[in-house]
């Protein structure tokens, strides 16, 4: 049988996959650039919104397949942090707040009208991921969350600045989702490795990061795809 690696080492294997996060991708580049059009713009918040609208979902799926209390309560959370307690709040209505500040109105966002079947085959191989997989690749699947607090900083700043017709309220979701993500990196990466004692479990691990990077790069080559910079 393959010896489990250390816990260091399976932690650098996680981390190694960072060039593989979807934060030098071109279309992200054109964004923090200030290089998109109004209208580039507007597509980009209409398709991660279907992304943010089932993420809620894919941590059910976690919830409903994790046999261990303490981590369905640790894991609970996030389901709230999205959804809120009560209509009108929680990261969904930040986001749909964003999507307005581009100019979107708020039912052609929600019909999901300008989604695009790559974003929704993507999102939805994301989602029946975390349903099939066991529960712990699909937490670690969700180890992105490593790689974005520099993104998300950076691409506050970079919006704000490049891009001054958005009204601050706009970035309600970037400025709440900053609070968080650090310790849900951390405290993330702990559940994982803790979790995954044998080497089998580690290699599914970091190929579940993997997958979790490719969803986020088909997101954006779609988006980027159909925008009209496209030769």
């Amino acid at each position: 049988m393959t010896e489990p690696w250390s816990a260091e080492e399976f932690t650098a294997r996680l981390r190694g996959l960072s060039t593989r996060y979807w934060d030098t991708h071109p279309f992200h580049l054109r964004l923090h650039a200030g290089d998109l059009t109004k209208d580039e713009l507007r597509s980009w918040a209409a398709n991660r919104w279907y992304y943010q609208r089932c993420i809620p979902r894919k941590d059910a799926a976690i919830l409903a397949n994790c046999p261990d209390p303490d981590v369905r309560r640790q894991w609970r959370e996030r389901i709230v942090w999205h959804d809120g307690t009560k209509p009108g709040e929680g990261g969904a209505e930040d986001w749909l707040r964003m999507a307005e500040a581009l100019g979107l109105s708020r039912d052609e966002v929600l019909d999901e009208r300008h989604v695009l079947p790559g974003v929704r085959f993507a999102v939805d191989a994301y989602v029946t991921f975390a349903r099939t997989k066991p529960w712990v690749e699909a937490v670690a699947s969700g180890l992105t969350e490593m790689f974005s607090r520099g993104l998300m900083a950076r691409r506050l700043a970079d919006m704000r600045a490049r891009y001054p017709w958005i009204a601050e309220e706009g970035f309600a979701y970037f400025t709440a989702r900053l609070k968080v993500i650090s310790g849900e990196g951390r405290s993330t990466l702990d559940l994982v490795v803790r979790n995954c004692a044998t080497r089998e479990r580690q290699e599914a691990a970091v190929a579940a990061l993997a997958f979790k990077c490719d969803v986020l790069r088909a997101i954006l080559d779609t988006v980027d795809y159909y925008s009209g910079t496209r030769p």
